[in-house]
């Protein structure tokens, strides 16, 4: 339920420019000036995680903003601290901004005596506190079934068929949308959707994690610009081989749309050194500078969507209304021309 006072932002030390991007929208919508609470998070010498809050939060409606991306761990702890400093000084709600959601690719037991980590997570999430749980793309949809809190689990597509139609306008009829495996064509289907484009598929087969053994593409990409859309990037291997394979297949050329940038590894190096034309990334993760300086990668803003999402949970109205175009499009209006 919305208070009388402002939302509260407070943030970690895994993202502080989309923290602080987030604010400034905030302040923007609002029309009045919205900070980051005034917080120490640091570390001990034995790398123990302390808290201290320098505001009263005495009945606000608290929003944590942090990624729980590399290193995994110690924003995992952060995430957990901050939450119990706030809800030990009577916080009235804690709703944790986890713009990309670790251990999301430990969903199930693939093997006999595995973890089923993001289960976990979830669980640690909820028993410290945190009543709502904001995110975007997660690598699997039932993680939300995971936690017995409300999750709201915000798209990419939408802010990508904005940036899809704003660079490659004149080229709309020639492009195709490929997923990278079998398990990404419905997170493919939603972008070929919403930009009018047919779809493909690159079936990969794997020897060991990392490793790809096979691929094959179903569809005849012949001539099409091919845009490859993933939840994340992690080492780019698979991405770039898969678009090799798509040229070797006939493809004019490949653009590459993944929601987390990862980028671990030799990443950022295969990228650059790939046949791919570009790839966009958004900036859920926060990019280190090899990512920024790289030639042909590109990163979208989501402190707009964030900030609004942060706003209708505060308000209490609808989160999926930014699923739409007619919702997100304003929110985008001073990045992209609108025809």
């Amino acid at each position: 339920m919305a208070t009388m006072n402002e939302p509260k932002l407070i943030a970690g030390n895994a993202n502080l420019p989309l923290a602080e991007a987030i604010a400034r929208r905030m302040s923007m919508n609002r029309g009045v000036q919205l900070g980051l609470v005034d917080a120490r998070v640091e570390r001990f010498n034995d790398g123990e995680i302390f808290v201290e809050v320098y505001e009263n939060v005495r009945g606000e409606d608290m929003f944590i903003i942090q990624p729980t991306s590399n290193p995994a761990n110690d924003n995992l702890m952060e995430l957990l601290i901050m939450t119990d400093a706030l809800r030990r000084s009577s916080a009235a709600r804690i709703t944790a901004v986890i713009p990309y959601f670790g251990y999301a690719r430990q969903d199930r037991r693939t093997k006999a005596r595995t973890p089923i980590s993001a289960k976990l997570v979830a669980n640690l999430l909820a028993q410290a506190g945190i009543e709502r749980v904001l995110t975007m793309d997660l690598h699997a949809a039932q993680i939300q079934g995971f936690f017995d809190i409300p999750v709201d689990n915000l798209y990419a597509s939408p802010i990508f068929a904005l940036d899809i139609k704003s660079n490659f306008k004149g080229q709309m009829d020639d492009l195709m949308v490929v997923s990278p495996d079998v398990g990404g064509v419905a997170r493919a289907r939603e972008l070929a959707k919403r930009i009018n484009s047919p779809l493909s598929i690159v079936d990969k087969r794997r020897e060991k994690p990392g490793e790809v053994a096979e691929m094959t593409v179903i569809g005849d990409v012949t001539d099409k610009i091919c845009i490859i859309v993933d939840d994340m990037c992690d080492t780019a291997g698979t991405l770039c081989k898969a678009a090799e394979v798509l040229l070797e297949n006939g493809a004019w050329e490949v653009h590459a749309y993944i929601t987390h940038g990862v980028m671990s590894g030799p990443a950022v190096t295969r990228v650059t050194n790939s046949v791919m034309k570009s790839l966009v990334i958004t900036d859920t993760i926060q990019p280190s500078e090899a990512v920024k300086a790289a030639p042909n990668i590109r990163i979208v803003p989501t402190a707009p969507i964030f900030s609004q999402a942060i706003l209708n949970i505060w308000y209490g109205t609808s989160v999926s209304s930014l699923f739409e175009d007619s919702t997100l499009t304003p929110i985008y209006e001073s990045l992209y021309a609108m025809d």
